[in-house]
């Protein structure tokens, strides 16, 4: 009596724990799909989010800026414009009193992981400085400044040599003269508004040492540059510069042709975004491997379980 009445503790025990085991599995897995489905839903939402094609209602044209002034009244830290012609760059300019706000506020001055092109708070709005820096997330599908590593590619710098600026009611030319790499931490490079000609003089040395690729457009102290500046995906605090001159010759691209780029592409290999936002395929991927891991285990379990044999004995 007493060896039956153990047995059937024991076969409780054992239904207990595989119910247990089931039900942990099964809350595993749910968590699992959930998160995959989250992940997709969330890194979908974020691509959204840094469309430049959000914008195209309140993009300035040379006749009419009423429709950019609808977007200062929403956000009056709103002051630019930037276009890099025949690319996805097409985007407003934002400034804050730091850095930070703008890495995960969009123009619109909502929360978002793309964030928005911003101006260095140390810069002037009118670009009067000699050397200002915009910032922005280096992201996948081209998006915000994910198509800046495409001019470390020769043939692309040589294709793609301006840009626009639109503040203060105008309309203002950017060409194009450098491409480099350096650390976020470079503070040779990452030091705007020089005031002295000799800081300014060293900044072009600088410049011309680091770049990767250079075109000499006879760049002098009393010009005043811009520094678009994103994030590398292959170096730990790495950072793109592509370094352009304000000029007052204007190449402006057409709108139709704008946003034929924004709704293709630019071309070349996507990036990954610098935010962690992992691309879609590769959460796929997690995704699979982790189910697939789980049904292993519930087969390792199920495998492990006893069996019973006649006369209530058990068989491992």
């Amino acid at each position: 009596m007493k060896a039956m009445t153990l047995e059937k503790i024991g076969n409780k025990a054992v239904k207990a724990l595989d119910r247990a085991t089931d039900a942990i599995l099964g809350i595993i897995l749910c968590v699992v799909l959930l998160f995959g489905v989250y992940s997709l839903w969330d890194s979908k939402e974020v691509y959204q989010a840094a469309d430049s094609a959000n914008y195209t209602a309140y993009r300035p044209d040379s006749e009419d800026s009423v429709s950019f002034q609808e977007l200062q009244k929403i956000n009056p830290e709103v002051f630019a414009w930037l276009t890099v012609n025949d690319t996805p760059i097409d985007y407003p300019v934002t400034q804050a009193n730091d850095n930070e706000k703008y890495i995960n506020t969009n123009a619109e001055g909502q929360y978002t992981l793309s964030g928005s092109i911003f101006l260095d708070y140390r810069n002037r709005p009118d670009f009067d400085d000699f050397n200002s820096i915009l910032y922005g997330h280096h992201m996948e599908k081209k998006l915000m400044f994910g198509s800046l590593s495409d001019f470390a590619d020769q043939e692309y710098f040589d294709a793609h040599q301006y840009g626009n600026l639109y503040f203060n009611g105008q309309n203002h030319g950017l060409e194009f003269f450098a491409i480099l790499r350096t650390d976020a931490y470079d503070r040779k490079i990452f030091c705007p508004a020089l005031k002295s000609e000799k800081e300014r003089q060293n900044y072009i040395n600088e410049i011309i040492s680091k770049a990767t690729i250079y075109r000499d457009i006879n760049v002098t102290t009393e010009d005043h540059i811009v520094l678009l500046s994103t994030c590398t995906s292959t170096i730990t605090n790495g950072r793109y510069l592509l370094v352009g001159k304000l000029s007052d010759e204007l190449h402006l691209q057409q709108r139709e042709n704008a946003e034929s780029v924004v709704r293709t592409g630019s071309g070349g290999e996507n990036k990954v975004d610098q935010n962690k936002n992992l691309p879609v395929w590769v959460w796929i991927i997690i995704l699979v491997l982790l189910i697939a891991a789980l049904v292993i285990v519930r087969t390792f379990f199920e495998r492990k379980k006893p069996s019973r044999k006649e006369g209530g004995n058990y068989e491992v």
